[in-house]
């Protein structure tokens, strides 16, 4: 297992530990070392699992077993110099790993060290430029196999690229500075979420990109206005502060000691890296891009709060200048609607707080103008109401009626005409609305939802209700005439 590790983990050759080894007179298992690599394979095919090329996760395999991990330099420099191990070609079918490849190849490219970032921990893989002598490719992400190989994604734009070219590898250093902010907003984001709703608050996840940021945690309830506002009082507070933000490499049980805050389920080795910002505020395991002060940060902004999952909530954040285009399009809507309203900032909650009031009356006086339209509708329907054994039967399409009011104008004439079947109908844009309602003494003959069903199928529709009241709707104006004339024959049929 030992010998595994330090060839897994520090890329150290079997051969050379086993040359060591022989100098002590002690010997490798080699069947213990062979069980080890037959769990990491197993591991790493489950953690590429969803690709859909097996072919190509066996290429990261094989190469995995070949090639050192990848150096990373990109805490401390954005550009380095590189040799290039491999060369795998994008996309599912491929031919395997090639020496070599030309302009308009996308290619993913393993170099010996780099300073690009590789997707983890939520913060999104750089991108950048990678040059040689005769050539260059742009690097559109990075991710990192589970042998620790870090896989730049590539299109070669010009000239051919071969394993063991040299090269310059040259991030995006604005994108890589604002995915700085944005990662140093989510722990101090945390440590200000644990703050204001207690130390049950736990990360569930996080995704770091140039443009925003965002951090799931576990709560059991929606955030209100004044705790979101509390967050935020406390995560600038921090950035004002301009504290330098300290990274360390240490023992991970001189981390514990320190009180660092480590992400559930992740898997950490004897050392880590720990980030610590406002002193002892913040202080975290990370192996992510972070700034050097808080207030490089410049500025933090909440734009949402949900739920995702029960007990579990997300928190959307801006930094930067991200934060303030935020801030300057609400300006933005509050200039206009203050232009509107014709009123200043000061007074404009005054002012829609009454015009909510004056709308709220005048739907109130508008219902009541609507029940008496019902009510007025219903004397005039009443007459046309025709007797069948003793039973009212009226049938009608209401042109330019308010959809609305067909269930009132309907209770409206069963209680003016008692013992009756009514099947009221209104056209509005481009479809139909029904309502049928029977008398309680009728329902055991004529049921509504029977009835507006047998309509609503010839216009395209359907419909349902109780048997005193069924309401249906159509997309086929054109046969609602045809429609209501079959509803005499359909109730002469039970009736007689």
């Amino acid at each position: 297992a030992t010998a595994f590790k330090l060839y897994d983990t520090f890329g150290f050759p079997l051969d050379l530990t086993e040359d060591f080894m022989r100098g002590f007179d002690w010997s490798v298992d080699l069947d213990g070392f062979n069980t080890a690599m037959q769990r990491q394979k197993t591991a790493a095919r489950k953690a590429w699992s969803g690709s859909g090329d097996v072919a190509t996760e066996a290429i990261w395999l094989d190469l995995g077993q070949r090639l050192w991990a990848t150096e990373f330099l990109g805490y401390t420099s954005d550009n380095a110099e590189g040799v290039v191990l491999a060369l795998v070609p994008d996309g599912v079918g491929h031919d395997g790993e090639r020496v070599s490849v030309t302009a308009g190849t996308a290619v993913n490219i393993v170099t010996n060290q780099t300073p690009f970032y590789a997707e983890s921990g939520g913060q999104v893989g750089d991108t950048g430029v990678i040059e040689w002598a005769e050539g260059e490719s742009v690097v559109t992400d990075t991710f990192k196999t589970p042998a620790g190989m870090f896989v730049h994604c590539a299109e070669v734009r010009q000239g051919s690229l071969a394993i063991g070219t040299p090269v310059r590898l040259v991030i995006d250093t604005e994108r890589r500075l604002r995915l700085r902010a944005n990662h140093s907003a989510t722990h101090l984001l945390h440590e200000a979420l644990r703050h204001v709703l207690g130390d049950h608050v736990a990360q569930k996840g996080s995704m770091v990109a140039p443009d925003r940021l965002r951090f799931d945690f576990s709560h059991g309830a929606p955030l209100s206005a004044e705790e979101i506002r509390s967050i935020e009082e406390k995560v600038n507070a921090e950035i004002l502060a301009n504290s330098e933000v300290s990274k360390e490499v240490m023992p991970i049980e001189a981390a514990r000691s320190k009180g660092a805050l480590a992400l559930f389920g992740e898997k950490y080795g004897e050392e880590v890296r720990v980030v610590s910002m406002g002193g002892d505020y913040s202080v975290e395991f990370c192996g992510g891009c972070h700034v050097d002060r808080t207030g490089d940060i410049g500025l933090f902004k909440i734009v949402s709060e949900s739920g995702i999952s029960a007990g579990v909530r997300r928190v959307e954040a801006f930094t930067g200048h991200g934060a303030l285009a935020l801030i300057e399009r609400e300006q933005d809507v509050l200039r206009e609607a203050t232009s509107l309203l014709r009123t200043g900032t000061e007074g404009l909650l005054d002012k829609l707080s009454g015009l909510l009031s004056e709308n709220k009356a005048l739907e109130k006086q508008l219902a009541q103008l609507k029940a008496q339209m019902a009510a007025s509708a219903g004397d005039d329907l009443g007459s046309r109401a025709v007797e069948l054994e003793g039973i009212k039967i009226l049938v009608s399409n209401l042109e330019g009626f308010n959809p609305k009011s067909l269930r009132d104008t309907v209770d409206q004439l069963k209680n003016k005409l008692g013992a009756s079947v009514i099947v009221l109908a209104c056209e509005a844009e481009g479809r139909v609305n029904l309502v049928a309602g029977v008398s309680k003494e009728v329902t055991d003959r004529v049921k509504a939802g029977e009835l507006v069903n047998m309509v609503a199928e010839q216009i395209g529709g359907k419909g349902g209700g109780r048997p005193e009241m069924a309401m249906a709707g159509g997309s086929q104006p054109e046969n609602l005439s045809e429609a209501l004339d079959s509803v005499q024959p359909w109730l002469e049929a039970r009736l007689l």
